[in-house]
């Protein structure tokens, strides 16, 4: 019993400095890279690293070279098992005002080893509320709208069911 109890605590201590040592400014940078491939770039004004966080502040959102929304706010985490990714006050350009909704208050995508291949999203913003998975394996993304307020610029690309609008499409 002794020699699990000591092999437990030896994983979690490396675990732990693992996580507390991760390069994580290296992450964001690959994160970059991966990004510019296409033809997305971020560009932030501050960078702030946390034990198992990295806080991005005002960072603008570059499409071929065009902005195209800007975040007050952007956060990513890591626990190895467990990653997400938080938005803060997500501002999209007004000439994309027709086809996404303009203002987001705070979004959330978070991606766990139990399920590799899905990616859980929530939002919050001037559209309500909205939930959804964005499938990696199909490359497919449904996102389910829980609350309907002003939506009426989405409405001719969203669904309607049982359980209120939808949108879903694949990429």
């Amino acid at each position: 019993m002794q020699m699990v109890k000591k092999s437990g605590i030896v994983l979690i201590v490396a675990w732990f400095a693992i996580l507390v040592m991760m390069p994580k400014q290296a992450f964001y940078y690959k994160l970059e890279e991966a990004l510019a491939e296409q033809e997305i770039k971020l560009n932030e004004e501050k960078i702030d690293e946390g034990f198992f966080s990295l806080k991005l502040h005002q960072v603008t959102v570059y499409f071929k070279g065009i902005p195209v929304a800007t975040i007050e706010e952007m956060g990513l985490c890591t626990l190895l098992f467990y990653s997400s990714l938080e938005l803060q006050g997500l501002h999209v350009d007004d000439s994309l005002k027709r086809m996404v909704p303009q203002e987001t208050k705070q979004a959330w995508l978070s991606h766990s080893i139990l399920s590799p291949l899905e990616v859980s999203v929530d939002a919050e913003g001037s559209f309500g509320g909205l939930t959804g998975t964005i499938d990696l394996n199909a490359r497919t993304v449904h996102l389910d709208f829980n609350e309907s307020k002003h939506i009426e610029m989405l409405k001719p690309q969203l669904k309607k069911s049982e359980k209120g609008w939808f949108y879903e499409t694949s990429f």
